[in-house]
């Protein structure tokens, strides 16, 4: 770790796009030391509805009168969230796919990547939108359909180094010493092969929050929750751009440039 960590620290960009990722990170966890949850509820609004930035209201306010800054900071949680724990899902099924099929080969081989294939023919879009509206909107939902529909990329690129790793000297010399199949795959497959998971997971963090984002913005999000998706959904249905209420659409939109960028730095300099 202090050797990766040596590395890393001497790439700019990936500094750069560290140094965006924990604060955005940071302003969600301490959300609610910084603003009120109150500031979410129409109810509560002590602000003019789509009145611009002011020094009150630093991000303006929206038709309801509710600051925009408050909406962007809270709506940061969900959408970090599902981008997080949609990329697990994805990143396991995938790891798990694609070890399967490298390490037993075969029949076990082709049939997991005829279905990998199949899941990577079908456009990722209209797919993750048909089943989130037969599953419902709700936030488990839409981090299942996320991680269900994400995880073909993974499973190839893993399968790929597997097939790479398990022909090596000491993988053979594991096998002639009585390893079993669970023991060759955690000691040695595994170990081989994460380095190459993590750094794909960085990427595919970034792909699912654009993802969450899509499907919110579609209407497809939890009605219940705030996320960047839905801010823009919410401006986007109230005419925020022909009334000309930029301060609605810029911040979550620049939010979302923001982090998909700070992880894609990541991703690379990884």
């Amino acid at each position: 770790m202090a050797r990766v960590w040596a590395t890393y620290r001497a790439n700019r960009m990936g500094m750069i796009g560290l140094v965006i990722l924990i604060f955005f990170i940071a302003l969600a966890l301490l959300a609610p030391l910084v603003v009120s949850s109150d500031g979410l509820d129409a109810t509560k609004a002590t602000g003019q509805p789509l009145r611009p930035p002011s020094w009150g209201f630093p991000f303006g306010t929206d038709d309801l009168g509710r600051s925009v800054l408050t909406l962007t900071i809270w709506g940061s949680r969900v959408s970090l969230l599902v981008g997080f724990m949609a990329t697990l899902l994805s990143i396991f099924i995938g790891a798990v796919i694609g070890i399967a099929a490298g390490y037993f080969g075969g029949w076990r081989e082709n049939v997991l990547m005829r279905v990998t294939d199949w899941f990577l023919v079908i456009p990722f879009l209209p797919l993750a939108i048909v089943l989130a509206s037969l599953l419902g909107r709700s936030l488990f939902n839409i981090i299942l359909v996320i991680g269900v529909t994400s995880w073909p990329g993974t499973a190839r690129l893993v399968r790929a180094q597997t097939l790479s790793v398990k022909t090596r000297p000491y993988v053979e010399r594991a096998r002639a010493l009585g390893a079993g199949t669970w023991h060759t795959i955690t000691r040695h497959i595994l170990p081989n092969v994460f380095p190459l998971i993590f750094a794909n997971t960085i990427l595919v963090v970034a792909v699912a929050i654009l993802s969450e984002t899509t499907l919110s913005f579609l209407g497809l999000g939890d009605p219940l929750r705030v996320s960047w998706g839905s801010i823009l959904e919410f401006a986007f249905s109230a005419g925020a751009g022909g009334a000309g209420a930029w301060w609605w659409l810029v911040p979550p939109g620049v939010a979302i440039v923001l982090v998909v960028l700070a992880f894609t730095m990541c991703g690379y300099a990884l």
